[in-house]
């Protein structure tokens, strides 16, 4: 993205947009767009952006995309004006609080740096650089809370690159043909917490590369991919152990604490037995993602968000 130059006066852009249809679809069009190109709500159908080739190109587009089909919109110029009329244009489009947020969380990962996997913490510290990278997409004007995630991060992966693990420790697997790296990952429909979280477990700690995919009941798996979570998988739940913790000690990784904590709440979710006090919230915030979601992959990403959330604070309060 093309970003004005810092200090300087920015020429802006403003979206006008009216729907008239009914249409959800063009709706959601036009929000999504707007948020990818991290657009400000001056009121409700006025969006303010700086103006860069990129972004306006990209408004044009949208508004054609709208007179098209359910309104119209209009792509304005809008001269930089007052420097108080900057500072409070330039206030909308400050990143910082999604910057230090995301500085709280590495810097709580650090907590972990001499007890946990530092296979496990690699592949979480590799989430927090696609959201810094994603804030950085949208940052127009780098400020001193950039700098400061951008550092908390370049430590963290250097700290971590120091205490990499060797074969045989968790998180280097290995299976009857091989590696487990880079593989195609299948497990069936309808997804709920023990496939949802052995699909983040996957991601996340066994196989960074996993190419996943949902089957419907009585659809024959690919010949060359790993099953997970239904009957006759290579990874399926077995007496007393749900998927997710049959995968944790396939891959060594039940010593790590915070992963073990969420193998308790994915047993009690799945198969009931000893209450865990924290369940009851993961419940809930996955029947949300399942409203919300238009599919698996989406219900996945969301998911995946509630169980990264709980293993850094599982992994901030066992070092504590």
């Amino acid at each position: 993205m093309n970003a004005p130059t810092p200090n300087a006066a920015t020429p802006w852009l403003v979206i006008v947009a009216q729907l008239t249809g009914e249409d959800p679809a063009v709706r959601m069009r036009l929000l999504r767009t707007l948020e990818t190109l991290g657009a400000a709500a001056l009121r409700e159908g006025a969006y303010l952006m700086p103006d860069t080739p990129a972004n306006r190109q990209a408004a044009e587009r949208l508004a054609e995309h709208i007179g098209k089909n359910a309104g119209q919109a209009h792509v304005l110029n809008v001269a930089p004006g007052t420097p108080a009329r900057e500072t409070a244009f330039r206030r909308l489009f400050d990143r910082a609080a999604r910057y230090d947020a995301l500085t709280k969380v590495i810097e709580s990962l650090s907590v972990g740096f001499d007890h946990s996997d530092p296979g496990a913490i690699s592949r979480v510290l590799q989430k927090q650089r696609r959201e810094l990278e994603s804030i950085q997409g949208l940052d127009y004007f780098p400020s001193e809370a950039r700098r400061r995630a951008e550092g908390a991060l370049a430590r963290a992966e250097q700290a971590i690159q120091s205490r990499q693990f060797s074969p045989g420790q968790p998180g280097v697997v290995e299976d009857g043909d091989g590696t487990l790296l880079g593989r195609t990952w299948v497990t069936r429909r309808p997804a709920w917490a023990d496939r949802l979280a052995s699909a983040w477990l996957i991601r996340r700690f066994i196989d960074p590369e996993a190419r996943l995919r949902w089957l419907d009941t009585g659809q024959a798996a690919p010949a060359d991919a790993l099953g997970f979570g239904f009957q006759g998988a290579r990874f399926a739940s077995a007496p007393q152990r749900v998927t997710f913790r049959v995968l944790l000690a396939h891959a060594r990784l039940e010593a790590d604490p915070a992963l073990a904590r969420i193998g308790t709440i994915v047993q009690f979710l799945e198969a009931g037995g000893d209450k865990v006090p924290e369940a009851a919230g993961v419940e809930t915030l996955l029947k949300g993602a399942q409203r919300r979601a238009a599919g698996e992959d989406e219900l996945l990403a969301e998911a995946e968000k509630t169980f990264d959330l709980l293993y850094e604070a599982y992994l901030e309060s066992t070092a504590r």
